[in-house]
């Protein structure tokens, strides 16, 4: 099984912690969110993973290798700049038929054999796993309608919505699809499919997940993996 794994971003709202570390070597208790990853990654099987890489590159080529120290073999494909989320996939000349692709700075339990098998079974070009997030509006909010008048009143309400984890299975052709030499995102990407009428599926995850990209959220992926750090590391 093979994974690319995004670590090319420079981390803009993590600042000022990524003005000297790439995102993905940002660390968790002792060890950088990546090698959680990577660690996951080979207890559910992947033996080969791309890091598609860019900003501050030659730090994370230094901690990571070939990978020999996890039993994996680690290879790395170079933006010369910023390229998105979606354009790097089309520089990769060593793709297998279907691979699995993955922001580098996600705190979760999921257990990656499942979705990938779940993604196989399929048939599906892109596989997208998700996540149901509440999000409470810290304010109190007003139906108005049309003459002004107010029809309800909700006070701090919640909403939940079904977000995408930044974890993904895709079929080798979803690539084609992707323009070259062009900045292009994921949601670019499955919108060009959804547009064809390519069936896109969801996988939807009930365990653990936090996107670290604030320093918010990172100060409570701190907190969480040191509180359930067996959850995460099996």
């Amino acid at each position: 099984m093979q994974a690319v794994i995004l670590a090319g971003g420079k981390g803009t709202r993590l600042k000022p912690y990524t003005t000297i570390l790439p995102k993905p070597l940002m660390p968790l208790g002792d060890l950088p969110i990546l090698e959680i990853i990577i660690r996951q990654l080979k207890t559910s099987g992947v033996t080969d993973i791309v890091l598609a890489v860019g900003y501050l590159s030659e730090l994370l080529r230094a901690y990571f290798g070939n990978g020999e120290k996890w039993g994996v073999n680690i290879t790395y494909s170079y933006e010369n700049e910023p390229l998105g989320t979606a354009a790097p996939l089309k520089l990769i000349q060593s793709l297998e038929d279907n691979f699995l692709v993955m922001n580098g700075d996600i705190l979760a339990n999921i257990d990656y054999n499942e979705f990938f098998r779940f993604h196989r079974e399929s048939g599906s070009l892109c596989t997208i796993a998700t996540y149901d997030k509440e999000v409470k509006i810290d304010l109190g909010v007003l139906d108005i309608n049309e003459n002004h008048e107010l029809t309800n009143y909700t006070e701090k309400p919640k909403f939940t919505y079904s977000v995408s984890m930044g974890i993904y299975s895709f079929r080798k052709e979803a690539v084609d699809y992707i323009p070259k030499d062009a900045y292009f995102d994921f949601p670019e990407l499955i919108k060009v499919m959804i547009r064809k009428n390519i069936p896109v599926k969801s996988y939807k995850f009930n365990g653990y997940w936090l996107d670290i990209g604030r320093q918010d959220d990172y100060a409570i992926a701190l907190d969480e993996f040191e509180a359930h750090k067996s959850d995460f590391l099996k």
